[in-house]
């Protein structure tokens, strides 16, 4: 099963695209642009969903679930907003559909059924929800309100690829309303670090905190917090952002609210959101020739047992027994008893699914009290006792998670560099890839010219090292600022 997928050095995107298919994550649609997730990859969401779910309700959050439909109305009401993602906009004209008088079992559009208002489906949420916010804030007794929905979204993207871009994906949106500057700011801040932790103790995956440039931040936000991770080709991914919107929304739509004070003022916003890109960060960051990496806490399948060379009465006591003593301490586990596929066929297989412990049990190593142990991240086998198995595991999962953090901690601190010059940077981006560190003047002119001449974005400002004094790369103009660029997806 292994055999056939392209190498990570000869064609990243391949062995990518590949990975994808082989792993029975997802695949294309019948419609352009878009793709079905299969169990398997949707298990790895529902998982990232639990986590993040979690971590939300413990901050406070509320689920909620808004229209798919937001009227173009409301929709151009912020106008930085629409202006940002009117070229991705899908539109709903007509409701409704008649028999084609002229072809015989075809349907036709009826030019009659055309909507009074045109209806975009969401991009993005923001208008429709402020303009229910509206009704629900009154006076500072209704604040703060803090609202996250697990929805999908529609954006016309022209060159898709599964997971990281296409047409329509799922994701969750964090939609917040707050009294005061302070708070908006603190809780944007709050969420940022949320993403940050999921990514580093759950997806294994180390990432960068910073703030977007005025150019790459969020339509319509004040400030956009990001977290940025670098995938095994050595360019950038954005992992999940977190926006500040200031008081934009609540003048677009109007919402106000009565101060203890008796006075009205406009409330102060965030919103925030992490997407199925997630899955394809996950896969970048970690996986190898072979297959799929997976990081235990997200796997859906954490131990697989095989026995060998097939189920007898004696190994399925065995198998049964641990099964049971490695769910109660909260390990996913299969038995894979299909006595249709030879051992060799099922290794292959979940070693190109990323499960990251196997288990081979064979009447041989029974009698010797012995079980093989795999594990995928190393790619190394032990033999174990029988006694004491079931910690040993437990351990190894654990040893599995750090090891593949620690690794691609490793990976990006080879591919973060600092640049002094323009052509050091481009040197640096060309050949090395990666992070590079550079002095920036602050202005939109620099930072489009060095994207048009490079390909390289402003992943973000660092929140650690992102301030100094120096000479711009570009300009020769004086800098304060350290920018973080790179190739991205």
């Amino acid at each position: 099963m292994a055999k056939g997928l392209p190498k990570r050095s000869e064609d990243f995107s391949a062995w990518y695209n590949e990975l994808v298919g082989k792993a029975d994550l997802a695949e294309h649609s019948g419609v352009k642009g878009c793709m079905v997730i299969k169990p398997y990859g949707y298990a790895i969401w529902e998982n990232m969903k639990a986590v993040l779910d979690q971590k939300f309700k413990e901050t406070g959050h509320q689920n909620a679930y808004f229209p798919i439909f937001v009227p173009k109305s409301l929709f151009e009401a912020e106008e930085k907003n629409a202006e940002g993602f009117a070229k991705e906009c899908a539109i709903v004209t007509h409701y409704r559909l008649k028999n084609d008088p002229d072809k015989k079992g075809k349907l036709m559009v009826d030019p009659d059924a055309k909507l009074q208002e045109e209806l975009i489906v969401r991009p993005t949420s923001e208008a429709i929800i402020w303009s229910t916010y509206k009704k629900w804030i009154q006076s500072y007794r209704d604040l703060p309100l803090l609202i996250n929905q697990w929805a999908n979204v529609v954006r016309w993207e022209m060159r898709t690829r599964l997971f990281l871009r296409t047409t329509e994906f799922l994701w969750q949106e964090g939609h917040t309303a707050h009294a005061t500057k302070d708070e908006a700011i603190a809780e944007a801040r709050q969420m940022h670090d949320v993403y940050a932790q999921f990514a580093e103790e759950h997806m294994a995956m180390p990432v960068i905190k910073g703030y977007k440039s005025e150019n790459e931040r969020f339509a319509g936000a004040v400030d956009t917090f990001t977290i940025e991770a670098l995938m095994q080709d050595g360019k950038a991914l954005q992992a999940g952002t977190s926006h500040f919107l200031g008081q934009n929304f609540a003048k677009a739509f109007d919402v106000k609210y009565l101060t203890s004070e008796n006075k009205e003022e406009y409330v102060w916003a965030t919103s925030w959101g992490v997407s199925t890109r997630l899955i394809g960060a996950l896969i970048m960051t970690h996986s190898d020739d072979q297959g799929l990496v997976l990081p235990p806490k997200l796997a859906p399948i954490q131990v697989v047992i095989v026995p060998i060379p097939k189920p007898t009465e004696e190994i399925m006591e065995v198998a049964n027994k641990l099964t049971k003593e490695l769910k109660a301490k909260g390990i996913s586990v299969k038995v894979d008893t299909d006595d249709r596929k030879r051992p060799g066929f099922k290794f292959a297989e979940y070693e190109m699914k990323g499960v990251p412990v196997r288990l081979g049990i064979g009447a041989r190593d029974l009698a010797k009290g012995v079980v093989e142990v795999a594990r995928r991240d190393e790619k190394t086998k032990e033999l174990v006792a029988l006694e004491g198995l079931v910690e040993h595991v437990e351990q190894l999962l654990s040893e599995i998670q750090d090891n593949l953090f620690n690794r691609a901690i490793k990976f990006r601190e080879e591919r973060y560099s600092e640049a002094t010059t323009y052509e050091e940077l481009k040197e640096i981006l060309n050949i090395k890839g990666g992070f590079v560190k550079a002095y920036w003047d602050g202005t939109s002119e620099t930072e489009l010219k060095i994207k048009e001449e490079t390909k390289a974005t402003i992943r973000c400002i660092p929140l650690e090292g992102g301030q100094g004094e120096g000479t711009c790369i570009y300009s020769g103009k004086p800098a304060t600022q350290i920018a973080l660029f790179a190739k991205a997806y």
